[in-house]
């Protein structure tokens, strides 16, 4: 198959589009035939080796998390797809080394669930893991209930654009920080928009003089800290950019492949009340460079790879 190569960790020149075996598929996992694959993030930090203290990482490593495909072959065991079944996953396994950069990825059912028709390839492939986080932000540690208000920082991008529609999908209120150029957008997604800065506190208690019920913190930096000035349970606040919140009485959050909660998601596009906005899809071959593009942080939505 055709895939996507690091074999050391580096820059974008490591990044190597080549052959390499099929994967070999277990007997609870399906074999996936590739049809869009999400970049995230954590792609370029497992390349850059930020996560070596946390996975065993093996190379040469395909990389990607996020996928859209089509089950060509399942395991023995599996029960729950058949050949020829849509499916997305979030599959991230407990090493680095098999990843969903590639023609081919061999994904474990607990990590799948059946794609959203109403959603087209490319949004398929960058929902999984962004969803994920942004679901278990706000169902798991959050526990948002209709009526209250939630401050989402960094509600433009990849994770936040999904967190202000999941939001606003439980009855929340939602004041969403961005950038101008941005601000229309939250509006279309139906937040109500703050520039982030100095005097972030003071913007978002114009609009909700009480403070808000809670926070999630897609950006890091002070992110948190200025949350704890404007939520007064300090355990109504999630971070998934700073492990610090937890000693302030929040919640680290990490999402985790959960076949249900990825139901629960595909039943939210299903039912119109979740898209994804794709900022741009690239080629598989051209995985670099996508990379790059996500590196710069200024993404709205999703960076999707498109597999022919």
């Amino acid at each position: 198959m055709k895939a996507i190569a690091i074999r050391q960790y580096g820059g974008p020149e490591v990044v190597e589009f080549t052959d390499l075996p099929d994967p070999k598929v277990g007997p609870d996992s399906v074999l996936v035939q590739v049809r869009a694959a999400g970049v995230n993030p954590v792609d370029w930090k497992v390349r850059e080796g930020r996560l070596d203290g946390t996975f065993d990482v093996h190379f040469p490593l395909i990389p990607g998390w996020d996928v859209a495909g089509v089950v060509r072959s399942v395991g023995g065991a599996v029960t729950e797809f058949a050949p020829g079944d849509e499916v997305i996953g979030y599959v991230r396994k407990d090493s680095v080394e098999h990843g969903t950069y590639a023609e081919l990825v061999a994904a474990p059912v607990r990590t799948l669930a059946r794609k959203p028709a109403a959603l087209d390839w490319a949004q398929a492939g960058g929902l999984p893991l962004a969803g994920l986080t942004a679901y278990q932000s706000l169902v798991g540690a959050l526990r948002i209930k209709a009526g209250e208000t939630v401050l989402v920082h960094a509600a433009a991008g990849g994770v936040g654009h999904l967190a202000v529609q999941i939001a606003r999908a439980l009855g929340a209120r939602v004041i969403g920080t961005a950038g101008p150029r941005n601000h229309a957008y939250l509006r279309e997604l139906g937040a109500e928009p703050v520039a982030y800065g100095d005097g972030l506190a003071e913007r978002v208690r114009e609009l909700a003089p009480g403070g808000v019920d809670a926070a999630l913190d897609l950006v890091g930096g002070d992110a948190v800290a200025v949350s704890a000035t404007l939520v007064a349970d300090p355990a109504r606040i999630a971070s998934v950019a700073d492990y610090g919140v937890a000693a302030r009485g929040g919640h680290y959050v990490w999402g985790r492949p959960d076949s249900a909660d990825l139901t629960a998601l595909a039943r939210l596009a299903d039912e119109g009340r979740l898209t994804v906005t794709v900022a741009s899809t690239l080629p598989l071959a051209q995985a670099a460079s996508a990379q790059a593009l996500s590196a710069e942080g200024r993404t709205r939505g999703k960076i999707v790879l498109l597999v022919d």
